[in-house]
């Protein structure tokens, strides 16, 4: 055989091991078990399958034919309630109805986390549409004649940095920036806010998650930031995760500002249960333990609790890929998070059902989540807005209810992908796509407005000496007049 034939054959072989290789690489860990035993109260946590290299199936993002809308549940009507926006994301709906609208994206020079996990998506988010220059301004929508459509658009404010959070108050805007929370002077009804920002408190900027997601105390005088992790399981030090997966609480009376919840990977969408004053959270868990690892999920937020990231998930799991070390004590006081969403379908915008909204009785007491969709798991999730019921105490039963259908289109594409979630002010749901560049308005047509939360109150325990018996005999022993104990 010539020295040429050799070479050529030796080239071959070469090149059939790098094709087996890249197929071995990217071939990923395929989800084994159904998506109901992930999702839930009680779901089932698969053996971790740790990864070099990430499973992916990323859907790009097409758009939906002109006339096309995303398929509702039965008994609900979808309509475009505006489009040709810019990248939006969060939803606002003043008093008076406006619909105020963050047209944003990543800052420039975004740092995606580094090492291969950090190049893999930063090829990946490009696919999947999220690569866009952020527009860095915040829009009003109007809908003054109440049918459904937003018939004016305005430039609220420009030049921003990446904002995403939203909040309003006796004449005050404040946003967030993705490293920043501002206050500006802003009456309801006015179209364009000119006068200068007041920061409030700087946060920790960009880093592998970027948008910083806001909400006021009912009495406005806290208001709550979400900020995520700047990596995937703290593989570049936990120095740079300073002040991240976490939730902050600002004291606006006197300027304070505190870690009000901690170990929260990617914590977005916030909102009061209205059934116990409560504040929750949907939380983006960690990647690359497989398709089945690890649940996102939807949760409250007791002060000063910690849901154990990037240690532990689920309470009590170790991440064994973990380096940092751990502090003292840890799962002693970890938290178990409330409701899993399922791995990897990537939850951000979060709303209560509320005193007016119109969407049915089958969607009457519970909380719609915006799930943006997942870029690493076979098959692909989320792309959907789902319904979580709700027990008449303010907890969670039952599996996700789809309110959205998904919006893939099959073949590795999708028509767009749920971001956030608001009620108007006729109380119709409007959903946020992204990449779509549309705002979608859900309604039951014919349902009554829904009649406010009733908040469960109980009566308080009463204070004791000493203890004395088994402490569980407070809540199996009748209190006077017969009536047990217990909250």
């Amino acid at each position: 055989m010539s020295t040429l034939k050799k070479v050529g054959l030796g080239a071959l072989v070469v090149l059939i091991l790098l094709v087996a290789l890249g197929w071995w690489l990217l071939r990923g860990n395929p989800a084994e078990l159904t998506f109901a035993e992930v999702t839930g109260t009680d779901p089932v946590l698969a053996e971790p399958k740790a990864e070099l290299v990430p499973t992916v199936k990323v859907a790009r993002p097409i758009g939906f034919p002109d006339g096309a809308v995303p398929q509702a549940a039965q008994g609900l009507v979808v309509n475009r309630f505006a489009t040709g926006l810019n990248h939006p994301r969060v939803i606002y709906t003043m008093p008076n109805g406006d619909v105020l609208v963050a047209e944003t994206n990543a800052p420039p020079g975004r740092d995606m986390g580094g090492g291969i996990t950090g190049w893999f998506a930063g090829l990946l988010f490009a696919r999947a549409g999220a690569d866009v220059p952020s527009a860095d301004r915040i829009v009003l929508l109007r809908d003054a004649d109440g049918d459904g459509v937003a018939e004016q658009t305005f430039v609220l404010r420009e030049g921003l940095s990446s904002p995403s959070g939203i909040a309003w108050h006796d004449g005050r805007l404040y946003v967030a920036n993705h490293d920043a929370v501002l206050r500006f002077a802003y009456q309801e009804g006015a179209t364009q806010i000119t006068g200068p920002g007041e920061k409030l408190m700087d946060l920790p900027p960009a880093g592998n998650h970027w948008m910083r997601n806001i909400l006021l105390n009912p009495e406005g005088t806290r208001l709550y930031v979400a900020v995520g992790s700047a990596s995937n399981i703290g593989e570049r030090g936990m120095e740079i995760e300073q002040g991240r997966a976490a939730i902050h609480e600002l004291n606006l009376e006197t300027g304070r500002a505190r870690i009000y919840g901690a170990g929260l990977r990617n914590p977005n969408g916030l909102a009061w249960n209205p059934w116990s004053d409560e504040l929750w959270t949907t939380v983006n868990e960690r990647d690359m333990l497989g398709s089945d690892l690890v649940p996102d999920y939807l949760t409250n937020v007791p002060v000063g609790v910690n849901y154990g990231w990037p240690w532990v998930y689920w309470n009590d799991v170790f991440d064994e890929r973990v380096e940092a070390p751990m502090p003292s004590f840890f799962t002693e006081y970890t938290r178990t998070p409330e409701y899993a969403l399922g791995p990897h379908v990537a939850p951000l915008g979060l709303v209560f059902t509320q005193e007016g909204s119109r969407m049915g009785p089958r969607f009457g007491r519970g909380a719609f989540v915006a799930q943006h969709g997942s870029w690493n798991r076979k098959p692909a999730v989320g792309y959907d807005v789902v319904f979580v019921r709700f027990d008449e105490r303010g907890n969670p039963l039952g599996k996700p209810v789809p309110v959205l259908e998904s919006f893939l289109a099959g073949n590795g594409e999708t028509y767009g992908r749920p971001t956030w979630v608001a009620f108007d002010g006729t109380g119709a749901l409007l959903v946020s796509d992204d990449t779509g560049n549309t705002i979608w308005r859900v309604i039951a047509p014919g349902a009554q407005p829904a009649p406010a939360a009733q908040r469960i109150r109980s009566e308080s325990f009463r204070p004791q000496g000493e203890l004395r018996g088994s402490p569980e005999e407070v809540f199996t022993q009748p209190r006077a007049g017969g009536a047990a104990a217990g909250p």
